[in-house]
């Protein structure tokens, strides 16, 4: 279903967010205060302005308040993120996102109701750390503090065996959620479903538990 997103700020992070969203089909006004930034977006979105988004009456003349859901991807200037979260909740945006820098960025967000922070260099950092740590880590998803998901390449020792003869659920406390080979995903394989080589495990679980299974392998 086509839905229409906000993008303020369209540094790197904000306009690869909006040139993926408009590739997915959906409908993108990107804001900026910098020209070239707005420029270099204009054919990658359906609307696109120079505007201030920490001055309401800007955002108001823009329509914002009609949008689904906004992002606000400004990156140094913690008060006009803060600002223009406040001032998209207000007007009454039902989902804000918003990039912070730090902890504390991301503390006063939460407090001024932006309904999902994101640390996109302290996220990426956790992800290289995992697969610097094991090379069979594809990718890693914190859950929780302590609950997490991984995408794991298949050892030798699983292949060709069922998920019941791996019986990973017993020995390790880790689920399978889906197997992924080549273009085509898996959801909710079944027991007697087999493992092959190149396949790909997206697997949940205990960050305790995932760590023993990434090391034993089968």
């Amino acid at each position: 279903m086509k839905k229409q997103f906000l993008v303020i700020g369209l540094g790197r992070f904000g306009s690869s967010i909006c040139k993926e969203l408009y590739k997915i089909g959906h409908e993108v006004l990107a804001i900026d205060l910098i020209p070239e930034h707005v420029d270099a977006v204009k054919d990658y979105v359906t609307y696109s302005a120079i505007a201030d988004a920490t001055d309401e009456a800007s955002l108001q003349d823009l329509g914002v308040n009609n949008f689904d859901h906004a992002v606000v991807a400004i990156g140094e200037n913690l008060q006009a993120s803060v600002l223009a979260t406040l001032i998209l909740k207000e007007i009454g945006v039902p989902i804000v996102w918003v990039k912070a820098r730090d902890l504390q960025h991301q503390m006063v967000l939460e407090k001024v109701g932006a309904d999902l922070v994101i640390q996109p260099e302290f996220e990426m950092g956790i992800r290289v750390a995992h697969h610097m740590d094991s090379e069979k880590i594809i990718d890693y998803i914190d859950l929780s503090e302590d609950y997490s998901i991984i995408e794991w390449e298949a050892s030798l020792k699983m292949l060709n065996k069922t998920l019941k003869e791996l019986n990973i659920t017993a020995k390790y406390r880790c689920m399978i959620l889906a197997i992924k080979r080549g273009e085509n995903v898996n959801i909710a394989p079944m027991p007697d479903d087999e493992v092959q080589k190149g396949d790909v495990l997206v697997v949940i679980g205990h960050r305790d538990d995932l760590k023993q299974f990434e090391r034993k392998g089968l």
